[in-house]
């Protein structure tokens, strides 16, 4: 998708809301230099809207900001399970995605989303709190209370709040491609990615050093991409033995060692193909990819397309 032209965001405040929950969508996507979006914030009506956590919103714009929207954040609120959004905010939503809107729900916003029947038959996660009550209350929905967000195309859901920054720079992805989506991560002092289907939470706390020391070396492997990365290499770095760098690497990352090796080779693929005329073998060899053929290989694996066709999407000159 060309990034030229302003993209229309909504975020729909409920009674109830949440204040994490509303901010990370309004901020993400808010307008400036990097971020080609319009964000309007709006309640069923337009005035005062009651909060959860002690805050009130006031919402300039009613249900008539669905009309102009592109893409519809519902965020999380209070007791989602108790009832139904008013029947004019379900009507709304029903109506955008009709229009070809996608609908985004952060958290225990899934209920609303839920309440369209648009869930109906799809995955979908909430917070790990509320999935059994989403469950109960619409049974049709295939709930994974396992995963951090995921994506059904025309309608996404998230987890708990922190998750929504993680479906947010999804869809950044998505829209405008990973160079984008790191920006807007680097602004956000935020990981630039987290795999969708990474577990929500562990049960057991993981040691605080040795969390510690898999950042640490993640962020050593990202500095040399370019270079042969083992797992053997990573787990001397990270100062523990390969059979517990694979197994606690997952619960950190949702992905094993190379794996996410793999990811941010194709990522950093990404963006040397968005941002320079570098041609694919060069690229390969920047990454650690070695060849074109192995570039476009797992190209084509993890993102379903050919470089060639990402940088068709993609490119822009600066």
């Amino acid at each position: 998708m060309s990034s030229s032209r302003m993209r229309r965001a909504t975020v729909l405040v409920l009674e109830g809301a949440k204040p994490l929950d509303v901010g990370i969508p309004a901020q993400v996507f808010t307008t400036r230099a990097s971020m080609p979006y319009e964000v309007r914030v709006c309640g069923a009506a337009p005035g005062l809207v009651t909060g959860g956590d002690g805050l009130s919103y006031h919402v300039a714009h009613g249900l008539d900001a669905l009309e102009w929207a592109e893409i519809v954040f519902i965020p999380g609120y209070r007791f989602p399970d108790r009832e139904d959004p008013p029947a004019a905010v379900v009507r709304a939503l029903l109506a955008a995605h009709a229009r070809g809107a996608r609908l985004a729900a952060i958290s225990t916003g899934a209920f609303a989303l839920a309440a369209t029947g648009l869930l109906d038959g799809r995955r979908a996660t909430t917070h790990w709190h509320y999935s059994r009550a989403l469950k109960a209350k619409h049974p049709l929905v295939r709930v994974d209370e396992n995963v951090l967000f995921v994506d059904e195309g025309s309608v996404l859901t998230s987890a708990g709040a922190a998750s929504g920054i993680d479906l947010c720079l999804h869809i950044l992805r998505t829209d405008l491609g990973v160079a984008a989506s790191n920006h807007a991560a680097r602004r956000l002092v935020a990981a630039p990615y987290r795999s969708g289907g990474q577990a929500q939470y562990v049960p057991r706390s993981l040691p605080e050093p040795l969390g510690e020391r898999f950042a640490a070396t993640r962020e050593w492997a990202l500095h040399r991409l370019g270079e042969p990365l083992t797992l053997k290499a990573l787990a001397r770095h990270a100062a523990v033995s390969p059979r517990t760098l694979s197994r606690r690497f997952v619960e950190d990352t949702g992905y094993t060692p190379m794996q996410w090796v793999m990811r941010a080779r194709i990522d950093l693929a990404r963006e040397l193909l968005e941002r320079t005329e570098r041609g694919v073998e060069q690229i390969a060899a920047d990454v650690g990819l070695g060849t074109g053929a192995n570039l476009r290989t797992h190209f084509q694996r993890i993102l379903g397309t050919t470089p060639t066709e990402y940088r068709r999407t993609f490119f822009r000159r600066d």
